[in-house]
């Protein structure tokens, strides 16, 4: 019978499910959009395990054929003349010598086994009098260093000569050794990586890294219904009409590559988020929470007073960050982490999480719940701004977020104190009706040392946005009439930063290192015009004003 290899295997059973596929394509062409979706995706949830399965079993026969033949025993190598003499009794002397051969070469190994513990334990009390010759020339020297009416006390006696090794000591257990072995005076090291967490930093100053991976710190507020689990706490998409306050410890690996969230892979079946594979977390290769907890008011407020008054780098600043649609509360922790990271701000970094449904069929839901989370935001806000202790504070929204953020900022900045502003106001890709935004933003500029906008002009969450709200351009496109311009707010075309065709190129304020190298200088200087922190910027000049686009960047 012929023998198939398992490359073969995997393409046949591959064709195979591909020409079903495809009858099933072809078959369905008739029916209703939703009948289509549910009749081409269900079956991928049959064929994926089919494959997984597959692949698993040609795998395991490939290693069994890999492994090599088990060697024929003694007695099978033997020539059948001497096989047949041992049995009749005739090999009786070449038995003997045998025996006597294998008795020798045994008593040869024992001999050599003693020998080597003997070196070894001889080893082990010269090293033991060595520590203490060491132990009792510190404590002569710090008894030298110590000024005394008494004369200075003899030196101690030598220590005792080693006895000679026996000549085969029996192995001594590693308890019984315990209690003889000087303790040495220097404490050990802690531990990092997978073992035992090392101690945790004080409050307020940078997380001390890992040996495998750093710890980014993040302050989080949320309007999400709160969750108890086994392992950890959660926040659901449900809305709890109510802020909660809370700290995240967010790892980043130390093989973390700018400005990726490295998560586990995993095989989800799309528009129904049907999970068929994921591999597990590992702080080494993906960014992961290792320590999520709610806090009160007054707690919340110490612990982001004692962050903020240990930065250095971003001396006593503060940045607050709101997503945008689809997004769950962890990625939603994953990008405020991957952006600090990124942005080595070690200033205190704050988070509001509005309870997205995170599902692509779920804009309508989306929308509606961005905007019922707006008195919360704003308290959010306001406590960051007035009680944390910050003297620079910015805000950056994405996407969906930045209706709620908007509306708070032209009701929240009549209240400041006097003299109080925000730093930098930065709004990506912004979800919001272009008319309405022009009404919006011209009231906050005046909250916000500067104001800046990020749109494209290929960014396909907003060409899907701009299909549902009936064709209305939204903030963040860029049409054929050009971006939007308004006095007092730098609008940046970011375009040519994001040309993947295949990507949805709808986070490219934090997906790019050139809009991120911007976001730094913006936080740190607040320079402008914009050409003047990026002077590759192009300027772009309007009937309705100027604004800047980036130029091609070759890869």
């Amino acid at each position: 019978m012929a023998d198939f290899s398992p490359a073969s295997v995997e393409i046949a059973i591959l064709a195979a499910g591909a020409l079903i596929y495809a009858f099933i394509w072809f078959a369905t062409r008739n029916l209703s959009r939703a009948a289509q979706i549910l009749a081409r995706v269900v079956p991928l949830g049959l064929v994926i395990p089919v494959m997984i399965y597959v692949s698993g079993q040609s795998g395991s026969r490939q290693d069994m054929a890999s492994r090599p033949p088990t060697p024929p025993s003694v007695e099978s190598q033997a020539p059948p003349a001497e096989q047949r003499a041992t049995r009749n009794g005739a090999g009786d002397a070449a038995d003997a010598e045998r025996r006597r051969a294998a008795e020798a070469e045994e008593q040869s190994r024992a001999a050599e086994s003693a020998r080597q513990r003997a070196e070894a334990e001889a080893q082990r009390r010269a090293a033991e009098e060595a520590r203490a010759k060491a132990e009792q020339g510190e404590r002569a020297k710090q008894s030298a260093e110590v000024p005394t009416a008494q004369s200075p006390a003899p030196p101690p006696p030598p220590p005792p000569a080693a006895e000679p090794a026996p000549a085969a000591p029996p192995p001594t257990p590693r308890s019984a050794e315990a209690p003889n072995k000087p303790r040495s005076v220097r404490p050990e090291p802690p531990t990092g990586g997978s073992g035992a967490p090392s101690p945790a930093p004080p409050p307020g100053v940078p997380a001390q890294p890992e040996s495998d991976w750093d710890v980014v710190p993040v302050f989080y507020g949320t309007d999400r219904v709160h969750k108890d689990e086994p392992k950890r706490i959660a926040y659901t998409a449900d809305r709890a009409s109510r802020l909660e306050l809370g700290h995240a410890l967010v790892t980043v690996p130390k093989t973390h590559q700018v400005p990726n969230i490295e998560r586990p892979f995993a095989i989800r079946v799309p528009f129904i988020n049907v999970t068929i594979y994921e591999q597990p977390e590992d702080p080494k290769q993906h960014f992961t929470i290792r320590e999520l907890k709610a806090l009160t008011r007054e707690e919340f407020i110490e612990l982001a007073r004692k962050r903020i008054g240990g930065s250095t780098s971003y001396k006593d600043q503060a940045v607050v960050f709101v997503h945008g649609y689809n997004t769950t509360f962890d990625y939603a922790l994953f990008r405020a982490a991957q952006m600090a990271y990124d942005l080595k701000f070690d200033g205190a970094t704050f988070l509001y999480s509005w309870p997205s449904g995170a599902a692509f069929t779920g804009y309508g839901y989306d929308r509606e719940s961005s905007e019922q989370a707006e008195p919360y935001l704003r308290e959010y806000i306001e406590l960051v701004v007035k009680d944390t202790g910050a003297k620079s504070v910015s805000v950056i929204a994405h996407s969906m977020g930045n209706m709620p953020l908007l509306r708070v900022l032209q009701s929240l900045g009549p209240s400041l104190p006097p003299g109080v502003q925000l730093n930098q106001i930065i709004l990506a890709a912004p979800d919001v009706d272009r008319n309405l935004f022009e009404n919006l933003a011209a009231n906050i500029k005046q909250y916000g040392r500067g104001v800046t906008l990020y749109c494209s002009s290929n960014d396909r969450a907003m060409a899907a946005a701009r299909r549902v709200a009936g064709g209305i351009p939204r903030a963040g496109d860029v049409p054929a009439i050009g971006p939007i311009v308004l006095a007092g707010i730098d609008t940046i075309d970011v375009s040519q930063t994001s040309t993947d065709y295949l990507a949805l190129n709808h986070s490219s304020y934090a997906e790019k290192g050139a809009l991120l190298n911007d976001i730094s200088l913006l936080l740190q200087t607040g320079e402008r015009p914009p050409e003047k922190r990026i002077p590759i910027l192009e300027r772009v000049s309007t009937p309705k004003g100027d604004f800047w686009r980036y130029p091609l960047i070759p890869r």
